[in-house]
């Protein structure tokens, strides 16, 4: 199958009236002001330099696309679409708020060759949406992925863990929730504390306390394990690292890693392991030989060999040999 490649144009904090309490666009896009034409074209260029011959689309993130004038979005649409014409992007999709999607403008977005339309809903418990300052509620998701999925469009849910009200449960019954709406794709954002947001000030007061890490990448995994269970490709995991998104720039807390999402992939063979070793009661052995895909060694290995040897430490086992074997399917024990 070839690589599928969205390029990110981002549209810092525009069409969007609300504060919600977690957010700073221009620090989580990397970019602030204005973007001309020529800076926008330049950085798809640049991507299409890269991509080969992959499946590719323009994605217009940031903001809440939908809530610009419908003049703005043709800019922009148009800019993608001149791609679209040349052979050299597939398609287009955008990010939006539940609450601006509804009939006409989705009629306006499917003549521009849009097909993925992701909502960020970030949760779907109405107590942590009023503690977020979202400005919707858990119906303005349901109803808008409903239009947009009758309507053809690829539907995308992203959400959020840790915000202020938020627990595991809470987290976990919003993925119920989202498994039920059934979106093609799911993005997956532990919170992170950004400087000059007003989770910022809840934190230096003492109010608010984000995730560890390890609480974060246990309930990511868990997460992650349900949407697979049910067909749903979990696209991202953990905003992506920039100059400003790291521990030296505007994160002031939260569980910030560079490579989450190979912490949380790990974490899920992990537990599949464990499951594993306890339904066949693998303990007090001297050695157990795991066969797995050359893809997933470093995830059944763990960072710094964790996962191993927790393995060899709770069952008890005196070694634990990884041994790669592309012609099965996740992993094959021997003992």
């Amino acid at each position: 199958m070839k690589r599928h490649i969205v390029i990110p144009v981002f549209v810092p904090h525009k069409g969007c009236p609300f504060d919600c309490i977690y957010c700073n666009q221009k620090t989580i896009s990397g970019q602030s002001g204005e973007t001309s034409e020529a800076e926008i074209r330049k950085t798809i260029e640049e991507h299409l330099n890269t991509v080969g011959d992959a499946f590719v689309e323009i994605g217009f993130y940031g903001g809440s696309f939908t809530g610009i004038s419908q003049e703005e979005q043709k800019w922009y649409l148009e800019i993608g679409c001149s791609y679209i014409k040349a052979g050299r992007v597939k398609q287009l999709r955008l990010s939006t708020r539940p609450d601006y999607i509804n009939t006409g403008i989705l009629d306006f977005l499917s003549a521009y060759q849009v097909r993925t339309i992701e909502l960020g809903a970030q949760s779907l418990d109405e107590q942590v949406l009023n503690n977020s300052n979202r400005g919707h509620n858990i119906d303005a998701v349901v109803q808008a992925s409903r239009l947009i999925k009758d309507r053809g469009f690829s539907l995308g849910i992203q959400t959020m863990l840790g915000l202020p009200g938020d627990t595991r449960q809470k987290a976990l019954e919003t993925a119920e929730k989202v498994v039920k709406i059934a979106p093609e794709i799911v993005r997956i954002y532990p919170t992170l504390v950004i400087r000059d947001t007003f989770l910022e000030k809840l934190y230096l007061a003492g109010k608010y306390t984000p995730l560890g890490l390890e609480e974060a990448v246990d309930i990511s995994a868990e997460l992650l394990e349900m949407y697979e269970q049910n067909n749903i490709n979990v696209v991202r995991i953990g905003l992506q690292p920039t100059e400003s998104i790291s521990r030296e720039g505007e994160v002031i807390a939260g569980p910030f890693h560079p490579a989450f999402r190979q912490l949380v992939q790990s974490r899920l063979m992990r537990n599949r392991l464990e499951q594993f070793f306890r339904e066949k009661n693998l303990s007090d052995l001297k050695e157990v030989v795991i066969q797995c895909k050359s893809k997933n060694i470093s995830n059944i290995i763990g960072q710094k060999r964790e996962n191993l040897q927790k393995l060899m430490t709770d069952f008890n086992i005196s070694s634990i040999k990884v041994i790669v074997n592309d012609n099965i399917n996740e992993f094959n024990v021997k003992y």
